[in-house]
């Protein structure tokens, strides 16, 4: 079997596993979000922080909730990095750097999970599972809960509340994210995942040469417990330095293909649950057919680039295989790159830096268009549908209409809201390459010169303000300048944005219902798929072209 034949069989078998879970996970996500009963471990959850589960709130307050959750948390996981060697059970891992701390407590509780150290040398036990592993589920449970808050925003009218954000917190928790991973856990075991609290040990002997001899060190820990929540969540991040290239974390084709199956399940999942709460499983649909023809033309995109460009030095590896494992080879490795850098998910499969100068290209590209595609837990649904609104508002213009969304009438306060979410975080994005490329300090840390050395930083600060967290790994970030500066764009990169959505769904959620008429534009038609794609791509292009022909276009061009 061809490499490419294998590769287009994985995509149709990823694509029948994701249809076959859409209904079932979908509906039951609408109905956990919907339900008036609370289970038993939520109310003791409820009673142990205080909360009252049944008090509706207006956007502000769930704005809150939302901010003084992930400010405790980041004030949590820094603490516990700090305090790390005088930890029980540390196994002598020393207190992380004050930089570095504050780099990696921005980044789990922002969702991002971009790491500037390596795992299995810098993290013990405690730190990994009581505060990497628990903000993985938190932070993915906070981004579900203010994608249904907007979902509410369209549902509701003539009132400004949206649910209790402690109620969607836990129960995103409790009746989504942890029963899905302990059965995607077991998974991960069967196909040889590690899972113990072992601490490090010598392996040997090894070939050297042509004698044998030489010994490595290796860590154990509950790595398949820590890996499915990563891709689940769409949080990214590795309990060890190679990411999901480790065998400890994915130890073969399967196990690659069911973590690409995780990072997907719940964005896509997350469009029917969009659908039955606004009464409509065709608006759904239509959000659902913008994600799949961005993701599908991205993924085809990677495959034809990493299995046909660069000429006769590839011919005889078959395509760009530097940087690839040979256990997924170039297919896996590409259906994995751009789910990653769809979504926000910082795991990796393969060495992004090594890819050729356009499949660089593609996946930032994918990350700048707000990772909607379909995005991250609850972040992917919220961004498209802000999408949304930008793309019937421009219909409006093109039509002389005021423009409608699911009945709600899109104003000025709606369209002010929907920019500024847009315009967050290219402003970061591209603020702080300028500002990194115009100092002499943060310059010294990059690998390459030339385009690729741009896109190492370029990449950076796009991975972390979009909440991605992967990285071409090139570029040496554990410094005080990238570590604050990162830490500085993944919070606001994740937390403005919030401010606007709820902002958003609190003014949409006051409104009256207006009725449709002959004039409506039809959302759930293919038209508006259409018009949606190229809303997205063309925002995307006109903002991000210049920065994108200074790095990949310009590497890629050149080889």
């Amino acid at each position: 079997m061809s490499p490419v034949l294998a590769g287009v069989l994985q995509l149709l078998a990823l694509v029948a596993a994701l249809a076959l879970a859409y209904r079932p996970l979908g509906d039951y996500m609408a109905h956990v979000y919907g339900s008036k009963k609370h289970l038993r471990a939520e109310k003791w959850i409820y009673r142990a922080i205080g909360a009252d589960p049944d008090t509706e709130m207006r956007w502000p307050a769930y704005l809150r909730g939302v901010l003084a959750f992930s400010a405790a948390g980041v004030l949590f996981l820094y603490l516990l990095q700090r305090l790390q060697g005088s930890l029980p059970g540390s196994l002598g891992f020393k207190s992380i750097d004050p930089d570095q701390a504050f780099n990696t407590a921005a980044s789990f509780v922002a969702n991002t999970n971009w790491q500037s150290y390596s795992g299995e040398q810098a993290m013990g036990h405690v730190v990994q599972t009581g505060g990497l592993a628990v903000q993985n589920f938190v932070s993915a449970a906070v981004g579900i809960a203010v994608a249904v808050a907007l979902v509410r925003g369209f549902a509701r009218s003539r009132t400004g509340e949206l649910g209790n954000f402690w109620a969607d917190l836990v129960r995103g928790t409790v009746r989504i994210l942890l029963p899905i991973s302990v059965i995607g856990a077991l998974v991960l075991v069967a196909c040889g995942a590690l899972q113990n609290f072992s601490g490090i040990h010598e392996v040997g002997q090894f070939l050297t040469g042509h004698s044998t001899g030489g010994t490595q060190q290796w860590n154990g820990g509950a790595v398949a417990s820590q890996e499915v929540i990563k891709e689940l969540g769409t949080n990214g991040g590795g309990y060890f330095n190679a990411n999901s290239a480790h065998p400890f974390e994915n130890p073969n084709a399967l196990s690659n293909l069911f973590e690409i199956f995780l990072i997907l399940l719940i964005p896509f999942a997350l469009t029917r649950t969009f659908g039955r709460m606004v009464g409509s499983l065709r608006q759904g649909y239509a959000i659902l057919a913008t994600m799949a023809t961005i993701w599908l033309g991205f993924t085809a995109l990677m495959m034809w680039t990493e299995f046909h460009h660069g000429g006769p030095a590839f011919d005889l590896a078959g395509g760009a295989m530097e940087g690839k494992e040979n256990r997924f080879g170039i297919a896996g490795s590409s259906i994995f790159s751009v789910a990653t850098t769809l979504t926000s998910t910082g795991a990796v499969n393969s060495f992004h830096s090594s890819y050729t100068g356009f499949g660089g290209g593609i996946q930032m590209l994918g990350m700048q268009l707000g990772e909607i595609a379909p995005g991250g837990t609850g972040s992917g649904l919220y961004g498209m549908l802000v999408m949304a609104i930008i793309a019937v508002f421009i219909a409006g213009l093109m039509v002389g209409r005021t423009p409608e969304y699911l009945g709600k009438k899109i104003g000025t306060r709606e369209i002010k809201l929907a920019a500024c979410y847009i315009l967050v975080t290219p402003a970061l994005v591209l603020g702080f390459t300028a500002v990194a490329m115009a100092l002499p300090t943060p310059g010294d840390s990059m690998t390459n010169t030339g385009a690729h050395g741009f896109s190492e930083i370029l990449y950076a600060y796009t991975s972390g303000a979009n909440n991605n967290g992967s990285a071409f790994a090139g570029l040496n970030a554990d410094t005080q300048w990238f570590n604050s500066t990162i830490g500085l764009a993944m919070l606001l990169g994740r937390f403005l944005p919030m401010v606007f959505v709820l902002a958003l769904a609190g003014s949409l959620a006051e409104q009256q219902p207006v009725p449709r008429t002959a004039g409506t534009l039809r959302t759930e038609k293919p038209l508006f798929t259409g018009l949606l794609v190229g809303t997205i791509m063309i925002i995307t292009g006109l903002t991000y072209f210049p920065a994108l022909a200074l790095g990949p276009l310009a590497e890629g061009l050149a080889a």
